[in-house]
């Protein structure tokens, strides 16, 4: 019997499975990946970030964010991202890129509303994230629903690794419809 490893399409739909159960389960690996973008001054920026949607047929993922943080002047500026994840009990380090799409207001309101109290307190914090403050509380958190934002990530290319007794790598290309091709890992 083959492994999910050892074929092109046991890896792809490998990660599209690590993805997916990153939205629903919370211990997932995939359930907090780093998002890398670059700044206005050209620097690369890495945060953890949730996973909040991920459809596979449409190789889309979604995460959310305040739109007064310093995510959004560097996608504005540059609307392309990475995410990053690595799940230990797979041995599997995945990289995707994508565009990203911000979408705020009446479009994302269904994405709103089943959010618990707790999350909602993540958008709307004042000052702004990132502001100098003179004490590391000097800060409020109050839901703001009109900062609350959508960052829409279309892939355009994953590169999988598999760190098992051999080592495999892949690259999928939403141009060749994610045929695959074998790396040298």
């Amino acid at each position: 019997m083959t492994e999910w490893f050892e074929a092109l399409d046991g890896l792809h739909q490998q990660v599209w499975r690590c993805l997916s159960l990153g939205v629903t389960d919370r211990d997932a690996s995939a359930r907090q990946p780093t998002l890398a973008t670059i700044s206005p001054d050209g620097w690369p920026e890495a945060r953890t970030v949730v996973l909040r949607r991920a459809v596979s047929s449409e190789a889309l993922l979604e995460v959310y964010t305040d739109s007064a943080s310093d995510k959004i002047a560097s996608l504005q500026r540059t609307p392309r991202a990475a995410l990053h994840v690595w799940d230990p009990a797979l041995d599997l380090q995945f990289r995707l890129q994508a565009n990203v799409t911000l979408m705020k207001g009446e479009p994302i309101m269904d994405r709103w509303s089943p959010l618990p109290e707790v999350a909602r307190l993540s958008y709307g914090v004042t000052p702004p994230p990132g502001t100098p403050i003179a004490d590391a509380r000097d800060y409020q958190k109050s839901p703001d629903q009109s900062r609350f934002c959508v960052l829409s990530l279309k892939l355009i290319h994953i590169d999988v690794v598999h760190l098992g007794t051999h080592h495999r790598r892949a690259s999928f290309n939403a141009t060749d419809n994610w045929a695959g091709q074998w790396l040298v890992p």
